[in-house]
C-alpha cells in the first residue's frame, strides 16, 4: 500500500508541475483590428467562461447590422481587444515611467476590467438599455455598466476563480471600480476609491476614463467599428500610446499626451462624431431599433427564461437574476420570429417587418436646444431625440522642454477645423403607418410647420426656430 501512496503523491506532484508550466504561458489570439494579441493564462480562463463567451450572441452594433451587412461584430471581441489595449497602455507607462510603481498585478487587474466591462450588455447592446428598459421598467435607473460588475461577481463566483484570482493578488474591488466608478457615493472630497490610493489615479482612466472619456474602450470600437463599417478611422492610438506619460494635477496624476499629439486626439473625437453622424444614429438604424425595442415590449410578458433554482424571468426581470441573464442574448430575436405562440403573434409580426423590410417612415427631423434623456412612442408616432457632442473637456497635454508639467493648450494651439458648435440636438418623428398614411402624416407634419412660420431649408430637416429651446421630453443614448 506504501508503494501506492508514493505514486499517488508523485502524479499529483507532476500533475501541479505541468498546471504550473501551463500557467506560465500566454495564449495568442490572432485579431483582423490589433494584429498578434498575447494574453496572460488566467484571461484566457475567463474567456472560457459561459459568462463571457454569450457576448459571442451579442451585437457590438446592435440594429447597424440591418443597414451596414459588414457590421456583424460581437462584444465578445471587441472585449478582448480592449484589454489587449489596456494592456498595452499600462505597461507603455510602466516602462516609461518606473516611479510610478505600476505592479504585475495592476497589470492583470486593469486587463481584466478591460476583458469584463461589457459583461453586462443585453440583447443587440444599447437597444436593450437605452431603448427596452427604460419602457418597461420606467423607473429604474439600471444600465449595463452596474450589469457588468454584478455579472462579474457571478462569473468568479460560479467558476470558483477567486482563490485563484487572490492567489495572483488581484483585489476584486479594484476591478469592479475600473469598470463602473466608485463602489460607494464619495462624501465631498475624500478619495472615492478603496482599490489602490490616490497616487495611483491615473490607473482609473484606462478602460472607462470618467474624466474626459479619452479611454481603451474608445480606441477598440472606433477601429473596430470603421473596420466593419467601411469607414475611415483617422485616430491612431499607437501614436497616443507612443507619448502618454502621468503627470500631476490638483494633487491628482493623469494621463497626458505630447503638444504636438492634439491634432491626432481631435481626430478622435471627430471619429467619434462622424460615426455617430454615418451609423450610430443613422435614421434606418434607429428606426429598425426603435422596431426591435417595441417588439421585446410587446414580447415580455411571455418571454420565460430558467433562473437560479428554477425560478422564471421575463426579458425585463432577467436582469436581477445572473443565471437567468447569462442565457438572454441577440437569440431572443430568433425566438420570437420563428415562434408560433399566438401571444407573441404583434411582436413576431414587427420582427417579420423588420426582415421584409416595412420600416417606420421618418417623417422629418428637427434641430433643437438640450434633451433630456426619455424615449417617447405612441400608438402611430415614434419621436426619438438624438444628441451628438463634440465637446473636449478636461484634456491635458505635456511638452518636449517639460515632460512632467501637465498643461491645457490655448486656442492658438489647436486644429483650426474645430466646429464653432460643440453640441448637435435631434428630434425625429416616425410613422409607424403604411406608406400611403405615412405621407399623409408627413404632410400634415410639413402643415404645421407652415402654418407656425417654419422654413424647410433641406428634405427632410424642418428647423422651427421656437424649437430651439431645450425641450424636456425626447432623448436617446449616444455611446455604443
Amino acid at each position: 500500500m506504501q508503494w501506492l501512496q508514493i505514486i499517488n503523491i508523485n502524479i499529483n506532484c507532476l500533475f501541479w508541475i505541468i498546471l504550473s508550466l501551463f500557467m506560465k504561458s500566454k495564449t495568442i489570439f490572432n485579431d483582423p483590428i490589433h494584429g498578434t494579441m498575447e494574453l496572460h493564462p488566467l484571461l484566457v480562463t475567463i474567456i472560457d467562461t459561459r459568462q463571457f463567451q454569450r457576448l459571442r450572441f451579442i451585437k457590438q452594433l446592435g440594429g447597424v447590422y440591418y443597414v451596414y451587412p459588414g457590421a456583424s461584430h460581437n462584444r465578445f471581441e471587441h472585449s478582448i481587444g480592449v484589454c489587449y489595449l489596456a494592456g498595452q497602455l499600462v505597461k507603455a507607462l510602466k516602462e516609461r515611467q518606473p516611479e510610478l510603481n505600476i505592479s504585475d498585478e495592476d497589470i492583470l487587474c486593469v486587463q481584466i476590467a478591460g476583458l469584463c466591462h461589457d459583461l453586462g450588455h443585453g440583447p443587440f447592446s444599447h437597444v436593450f438599455d437605452d431603448m427596452f428598459i427604460p419602457r418597461v421598467r420606467p423607473n429604474d435607473p439600471w444600465k449595463h455598466e452596474n450589469a457588468s460588475v454584478e455579472m462579474f461577481d457571478y462569473l468568479v463566483k460560479d467558476n470558483k476563480l477567486k482563490t485563484v484570482m487572490e492567489q495572483h493578488g488581484l483585489d476584486l474591488d479594484f476591478i469592479k471600480e475600473l469598470i463602473n466608478g466608485p463602489l460607494k457615493v464619495p462624501t465631498g472630497n475624500q478619495w472615492p476609491y478603496k482599490g489602490r490610493p490616490e497616487d495611483k489615479s491615473f490607473l482609473y482612466e484606462i478602460v472607462a476614463n470618467k474624466r474626459n472619456g479619452i479611454d481603451v474602450d474608445k480606441w477598440d470600437y472606433f477601429a473596430r467599428d470603421c473596420y466593419h463599417l467601411g469607414i475611415q478611422n483617422n485616430f491612431d492610438y499607437h501614436r497616443f500610446i507612443k507619448f502618454a506619460r502621468v503627470c500631476e494635477v490638483d494633487g491628482k496624476k493623469i494621463i497626458c499626451t505630447r503638444d504636438k499629439e492634439a491634432s491626432n486626439l481631435y481626430n478622435m473625437f471627430y471619429t467619434r462624431t462622424y460615426l455617430h453622424q454615418r451609423a450610430y444614429q443613422h435614421r434606418v438604424c434607429k428606426i429598425i431599433e426603435a422596431m426591435i425595442a417595441e417588439a421585446f415590449v410587446k414580447a415580455d410578458p411571455y418571454i420565460q427564461i430558467e433562473g437560479s433554482d428554477g425560478k422564471m424571468f421575463k426579458l425585463s426581470t432577467a436582469i436581477d437574476d445572473p443565471e437567468a441573464y447569462t442565457k438572454l442574448t441577440d437569440q431572443v430575436f430568433e425566438q420570437i420570429l420563428n415562434s408560433s405562440d399566438p401571444n407573441l403573434e404583434e411582436a413576431r409580426k414587427i420582427l417579420c417587418s423588420i426582415i421584409e423590410r416595412r420600416l417606420y417612415k421618418c417623417l422629418g427631423q428637427i434641430q433643437t436646444g438640450n434633451t433630456k434623456k426619455i424615449t417617447t412612442v405612441c400608438v402611430c408616432v415614434c419621436v426619438c431625440s438624438i444628441k451628438i457632442d463634440y465637446r473636449i473637456k478636461d484634456v491635458h497635454f505635456y511638452r518636449k522642454t517639460d515632460i512632467n508639467k501637465a498643461i491645457k493648450l490655448s486656442k492658438e494651439e489647436v486644429p483650426k477645423l474645430l466646429p464653432q458648435q460643440f453640441e448637435e440636438h435631434l428630434v425625429r418623428v416616425y410613422c409607424k403607418k403604411t406608406d400611403q398614411e405615412a405621407l399623409e402624416a408627413k404632410e400634415h407634419f410639413v402643415q404645421w410647420c407652415t402654418d407656425k412660420n417654419f422654413t424647410k431649408p433641406q428634405e427632410g430637416i424642418i428647423i422651427p426656430p421656437e424649437l430651439r429651446a431645450p425641450i424636456k421630453h425626447f432623448d436617446s443614448k449616444t455611446e455604443t
